[in-house]
């Protein structure tokens, strides 16, 4: 199987999988700082793949994709692309259930095994170059 359908594949999965709860990331020590909907569409103003709002614009402070802040920095504790972080941002559902941390720590206990999870830490470099683009590939 080449490539191309085995990350169509995925796709598709991670798409069906996520339409029906809306999941988000919390920050900070105490899990208490918004960071922004995971699987929301590039227009939500919320959301991580709308690279004019907050939260996945690449300058904004509670961005994952600013790779100079406290949550998209690959040295900060709080970062999901730390490979040491203490406190990851975790993922949640509107409802408050735990899906597990997003992290590239392998030893954080309750790492996310989500699928998208785990597409975000594998491709997080690429997909900051061009977010609307992985949005794209990731949910269409």
């Amino acid at each position: 199987m080449t490539t191309t359908k085995i990350f169509t594949f995925f796709s598709l999965l991670i798409c069906c999988l996520f339409q029906a709860q809306t999941l988000h990331l919390y920050g900070g020590s105490n899990q208490d700082q918004y960071l922004g909907c995971l699987n929301c569409d590039t227009f939500d103003k919320n959301s991580i793949w709308n690279t004019y709002g907050d939260y996945g614009n690449v300058y904004s402070s509670k961005s994952i994709w600013n790779g100079y802040g406290n949550y998209g920095s690959s040295y900060s504790t709080y970062s999901p692309w730390s490979d040491y972080a203490s406190y990851p941002p975790a993922i949640v559902d509107q409802g408050g259930n735990f899906f597990g941390y997003l992290t590239l720590n392998t030893y954080k206990a309750d790492r996310s095994e989500l699928e998208l999870a785990q597409v975000l830490c594998k491709y997080h470099d690429d997909i900051k170059k061009d977010i609307g683009g992985w949005y794209g590939k990731l949910f269409r």
